[in-house]
């Protein structure tokens, strides 16, 4: 399996929670998801995306756009509307396929999907901090992706009517149309961008990025890594350090702390437990590597995400990106 499949499948997508409106002028939808890939899919008319300190975007039929880090934004009929926005997340909860009337009765109209994945925020991480602000992906002009046209052309297909199964189809189908995103923008980062994406495109360092995500427990050594790589112990390093940001050990550390994070999170498994499924023969040398990775040992960890989860509980929340993090 190659390393981006690796890195995907670290991140447990687990479906898409969405939303399907039908919007009459004068519009309005705020949406924020923090840590999750928030998107809107514009199957009819066109709108306007909103951000803070950016230009306004526009959006028309067959667009794809996903803001990676789900920041609070708006979407809305035009940059200066008269509507008040509303709440997004409430209505996506319900994930219905019957459209929600939204706005007055004025013209043109627009249909959108909107929603956010849900997968573990921790695990995907670096990858978020190294995807742009936003993935717009046009589905007009002269050649559409091929994958957004017969994503789109499904997708209209699906929702026409009530199907069995219907549910799981378009989760799976949302967790596909993000990671198509993704891989095309993989595949547009030059080489030498200082993106650690690039990486993923290089041979030598996707190589060794996949034997550290598919046998994290090993212990692995920088001569080790530069033997997969087919490259000098030296230039492997200098060249992991120069494009991923940091030392071969020092990444392959880094991403077994947040491996650990998640069985303390979703699992009963001991500490001892965790270590030893994360490379550690010793409880207390990972109980120090935790401890400088999340400023709190892993116990101590273990119990503030307990806790934090029991809150979000008790106040009533359906749907918490962070919970869905954790799921």
């Amino acid at each position: 399996m190659d390393s981006l499949s690796l890195i995907l499948d670290d991140m447990h997508f687990d479906g898409v929670v969405f939303a399907s409106t039908h919007n009459a002028t004068p519009w309005a939808w705020h949406l924020a998801t923090p840590g999750l890939a928030a998107f809107h899919m514009v199957t009819n008319g066109q709108a306007w995306l909103i951000r803070e300190g950016e230009e306004p975007l526009l959006l028309q039929t067959g667009d794809l756009i996903v803001l990676p880090a789900g920041c609070m934004h708006r979407i809305q009929d035009k940059p200066q509307t008269m509507a008040v926005a509303q709440d997004l997340v409430p209505f996506m909860a319900k994930s219905e396929l019957e459209p929600q009337r939204h706005g007055g009765q004025g013209e043109p109209k627009c249909d959108l999907i909107s929603g956010h994945a849900r997968f573990d925020v921790d695990m995907a991480a670096p990858l978020i901090a190294a995807l742009p602000s936003t993935l717009h992906v046009r589905g007009l002009g002269e050649a559409p992706p091929v994958w957004l046209a017969i994503g789109l052309q499904f997708l209209a297909h699906e929702v026409s009517s009530p199907r069995p199964a219907q549910q799981a189809i378009i989760n799976r189908l949302g967790d596909i149309l993000f990671m198509e995103c993704i891989r095309d923008y993989v595949e547009a980062v030059p080489e030498g961008s200082g993106n650690w994406l690039a990486a993923l495109k290089d041979r030598a360092l996707s190589n060794a990025l996949a034997n550290m995500h598919r046998d994290p427990r090993r212990n692995w050594t920088v001569p080790e890594l530069a033997q997969q790589a087919c490259l000098s112990r030296s230039a492997f390093a200098d060249r992991f350090t120069q494009t991923l940001g940091e030392p071969p050990l020092t990444y392959l550390t880094r991403h077994r702390m947040r491996l650990a994070a998640r069985q303390l999170a979703n699992s009963g498994l001991s500490i001892s437990k965790i270590a030893d499924q994360v490379g550690y023969a010793s409880e207390a040398a990972f109980s120090q590597a935790f401890k400088r990775e999340y400023g709190a040992s892993p116990s101590a960890w273990r119990q503030q995400r307990l806790s934090t989860l029991a809150t979000q509980h008790a106040q009533g929340d359906s749907d918490p990106p962070n919970e869905k993090a954790a799921a």
